[in-house]
Formats: structure tokens, sequence, C-alpha cells
């Protein structure tokens, strides 16, 4: 069954079986010049063989050894949260817990190294960051190398 439509093609397999329009021809259903090049495009990719109908989602390719954006995302979303804590000193001048706060924590801004060392300061506790384990371990590791106590911590337990 064909729907008649002004000045478009109603698309029918008996059309397209007898001819196959290419993409980009100027020649095809119309008598004459086609005057939009979208239509012959749209006929070639319905015409038979062709491969029209839905597109697969792109195959996404990982090299060895390296997980893809997927895996990165779901392994954050189920692994569970750890605190990074920084513990008070009396050795490391505040000006330096600063410092070494924007160096090893991605996206530290000066208000925020600022603040977390006053809270260390002044309760000889501070949360720097709370991240997945492994990140946290880094992160404490970090920290311990430039001369700072830290440890780290489940985020659902304590207080």
């Amino acid at each position: 069954m064909e729907a008649a439509v002004p000045s478009r093609v109603a698309l029918s397999a008996s059309r397209l079986s007898n001819h196959h329009a290419v993409a980009g021809e100027r020649y095809s259903i119309y008598r004459g010049r086609c005057p939009n090049l979208a239509i012959p495009m749209a006929l070639a990719a319905a015409a038979p063989g062709k491969g029209g109908g839905v597109l697969d989602r792109p195959i996404e390719k990982v090299t060895p050894g390296r997980q893809s954006e997927f895996d990165v995302r779901k392994s954050r979303k189920m692994t569970p949260p750890y605190r990074v804590l920084l513990h008070n000193d009396n050795y490391n001048r505040r000006e330096y817990v600063v410092q070494v706060l924007m160096k090893v924590i991605p996206g530290m801004t000066l208000d925020n190294a600022v603040n977390i060392m006053q809270e260390a300061h002044v309760n000889g506790l501070s949360v720097v960051i709370i991240c997945s384990q492994l990140e946290a371990e880094e992160h404490c590791t970090s920290l311990r190398g430039n001369g700072l106590r830290s440890s780290i911590e489940p985020a659902s337990g304590g207080c």
C-alpha cells in the first residue's frame, strides 16, 4: 500500500526492487533532475541488499591490559567509597601542608586545601577526599611520601 504525499516519493517494495538508487545520483525515480540529493540517498540506503535498518552500537576497541570507559565507570560505582584522612602533626608548616594537598589531590583548590589543613590543625583530623579504595590508597601514599600523616578508612563506617 502506497501513501500519496504531494512532492514526496512513496516508498514501496515494488519501486525499490525495479530501480536501485545510488547515493548522489541526480536522476533516479523522478523524471528529470532530482532537486533534493537527500531523497536518492535515502532510497539507496533503503534499497534491498543495502543493509538499511537500525544501526548497531559501535564496537569499542580495547587494547589489552586496559579497561574500557564503561568498565571504569562501572567499577567506580561498584567499589565502596573510602575517606582519605589528614592527621595533625607538629612538624610541617601550614603553608607546606596546603601546597602538598594541592599537588597531590586532583582538583584541590586553595580554599579547600586551607580549610582541610585548618580542620586537621584544630580537630586533629580532617577528611581530605572520598573516593574509591584504590585512589584513596594512592592519595594516602602520596601524602605520606611528602611527609604528611594520613590514613584511609571506609566511608560507610565511623562517625
